[in-house]
């Protein structure tokens, strides 16, 4: 009788050469299966480790978690179906964080083309010269 290896998330980390967090972060991402069982009974198999190894050769490469993620599409639809209770994956979007004045900030998609580089340097200046935080409570109701 042949017995399938089994880890924990440390053993798995180590053997990877990754830390923990990168592994939870790598199943959360759909880089790599989800772990089998439940709970503290959880544990990671042979193809978890090799899809890690996979991961940072690709990595090493120069290929991004997108381009990795989509190559593997397969990953997902290997996984175990959902439990009973489980939370749904999160579709997730990359967004470009601007602070333009104290207390405000502009969130740009990913996918948006400014007219020009500058454009968001351009709008951060005219927020700093023209809106300024609030100082005292008639400020608050609205007063100048």
């Amino acid at each position: 009788m042949t017995s399938v290896a089994r880890y924990a998330i440390g053993d798995l980390a180590r053997l990877g050469g990754v830390s923990r967090r990168t592994v939870r972060y790598y199943v959360q991402e759909g880089v790599i299966p989800p772990p089998l069982g439940v709970g503290r009974g959880n544990h990671y198999g042979p193809e978890h480790l090799d899809r890690i190894l996979q991961v940072k050769a690709m990595q090493e490469a120069g290929r991004t978690l997108d381009e990795i993620r989509r190559t593997s599409a397969d990953v997902a639809s290997s996984a175990p179906a959902a439990l009973p209770g489980a939370f749904p994956r999160i579709e997730r979007s990359l967004w470009r964080r601007v602070t333009l004045a104290p207390g405000v900030e502009l969130h740009v998609a990913g996918d948006v083309r400014l007219p020009s580089p500058g454009s968001l340097h351009d709008l951060a200046a005219w927020c700093r010269l023209h809106l300024t935080p609030t100082t005292g409570p008639e400020d608050e109701a609205g007063n100048e």
